[in-house]
């Protein structure tokens, strides 16, 4: 998906910032500043499902998988709080502050040239009233420089979607299996099954209507992801949750194979970087050893 160019009378094109965007590194004075490259925005994500067009996401938590997943062509960049797991070396998604991703997200943020970044609002930071929302939203979109945020929950979160949209803050929703609340569902169980899926619908309406620009559906049997799908007027994004939604997303070490262990059913991996890091950390260690490295290329 390419954010479109293309005239539209309920959509208008974006302009330059009115204020500037900062000094241009590396640009002399007096030097016509590079062309800025257009920055996917949630107007794009919803003229994606307009006309049946997708989507790629993909989390990312610092500089230099931000750089090349954006310079990829992925449209948006999610910094997780799956970094707890995944960056910080905890067992579950609970333990990560605000304080800890804050500087995850500028680094991701100040790397992205084009994607969309949002940002999760990690365990505790969101769910005591839409005060307190509020104010971590702000955080992340001032000291973070996120686009967006996401928050977990269903229908009963709706007020607090709406003020938070209300303040300015981009809203994605998170509904299906939502990692922040393991221990009440149970551990890692598939939701919206049967009956259940009504109540998924039901959240998505709910969570849409409030101002979320989209939503985000984990563990959901395909079948119930694309009723949600076609009962909301919003972009889907799926996490094993078929292939109906616009979007889709997966945690980059799955996707990339640098976790190690057993891998969920919907992750689909495209290279085998724990391999190529290994072998390399081998080969230099051996190298080391032998007095092979450095040589005299890599000597002054």
């Amino acid at each position: 998906m390419a954010p479109s160019n293309s005239s539209d009378s309920s959509m208008p094109s974006e302009v330059p910032a009115p204020y500037g965007t900062g000094p241009t590194a590396g640009n002399p004075a007096g030097a016509l500043a590079p062309k800025p490259v257009a920055r996917v925005r949630t107007h794009h994500l919803q003229q994606a499902k307009a006309k049946g067009e997708r989507f790629a996401m993909l989390t990312a938590y610092e500089q230099y998988t931000a750089e090349i997943f954006d310079q990829a062509g992925i449209d948006v960049l999610l910094v997780g709080d799956s970094a707890s797991n995944n960056v910080f070396g905890n067992e579950t998604s609970l333990p990560v502050t605000v304080d800890e991703l804050l500087p995850l997200c500028r680094a991701v943020s100040r790397s992205a040239k084009r994607a969309l970044v949002v940002a999760d609002l990690p365990f505790g930071s969101y769910e005591v009233s839409p005060e307190q929302a509020v104010a971590t939203g702000v955080r992340f979109l001032k000291e973070g420089l996120a686009h967006g945020v996401k928050i977990e929950g269903g229908a009963f979160y709706a007020g607090t979607v709406r003020a938070m949209v209300q303040a300015g803050i981009p809203v994605m929703a998170h509904i299906g299996f939502t990692p922040q609340s393991e221990h009440s569902l149970g551990g890692y169980r598939v939701q919206g099954r049967g009956d259940d899926a009504a109540r998924l619908i039901e959240d998505a309406v709910a969570l849409a209507n409030a101002g979320a620009f989209s939503v985000l559906m984990e563990m959901v049997p395909a079948e119930t992801a694309a009723a949600v799908d076609a009962a909301i007027d919003v972009p889907t994004i799926g996490i094993g949750a078929g292939n109906a939604t616009t979007g889709q997303v997966l945690v980059w070490q799955d996707m990339a194979g640098l976790r190690g262990g057993k891998m969920a059913k919907f992750v689909k991996q495209y290279a085998d970087l724990r391999t190529t890091l290994s072998d390399a950390a081998k080969s230099y260690a051996d190298d080391v050893r032998s007095g092979q490295f450095p040589g005299p290329e890599h000597s002054f």
